[in-house]
């Protein structure tokens, strides 16, 4: 690689690291995992990066390295027991407090790995519909239907959870 293009992608890792390693975190649900996510497709991109004809598509191919890595992650390990608190993902959608926050996020770890990506891209990423599509190497209608039905279902494992503080309350 050129040290000008090292010099610019070093320089793009510094820019976004922060953003990369929540996603990260959000894909893998714990600090290591995430540290190491993001190193393995920082370090996949960096191989072709020279490749890259439009520089400001690298956050993309950054992006979908982290959800295809995620998923063979995934597949080989099955899911993993949650033991960090999520960051903040920039609002609370009308939870308060830890407890709430620790919930729904056991809720989110629960979910299939398709399910789990695109709902983190496109809610806590804030990725639109097209954007998501193209880091999940899928159509925007797979996008639709897998934020759909994840959606369902953290509806119903967070309802019973409502329904339950209601009888306490």
């Amino acid at each position: 690689m050129r040290a000008a293009d090292e010099a610019e992608f070093a320089e793009f890792v510094a820019a976004r690291w922060s953003a990369l390693y929540r996603s990260a975190y959000l894909l893998t649900g714990n600090r290591q995992d995430a540290e190491d996510l993001l190193q393995t497709a920082l370090a996949n991109t960096y191989v072709g990066y020279g490749r890259i004809r439009d520089r400001r598509a690298t956050e993309g191919y950054v992006r979908r390295a982290l959800v295809n890595a995620a998923s063979r992650g995934w597949s080989k390990r099955g899911r993993s027991v949650v033991t960090d608190v999520v960051p903040d993902p920039g609002h609370d959608g009308g939870l308060t407090g830890l407890a709430d926050h620790a919930v729904l996020w056991r809720a989110v770890c629960d979910l299939p790995p398709r399910m789990r990506a695109a709902l983190v891209l496109r809610y806590y990423e804030d990725l639109s519909e097209a954007e998501t599509a193209a880091a999940l190497d899928c159509s925007v209608g797979s996008v639709k239907s897998q934020t759909h039905h994840a959606l369902k279902r953290l509806r119903t494992a967070l309802g019973d959870r409502s329904a339950m503080a209601e009888e306490v309350g």
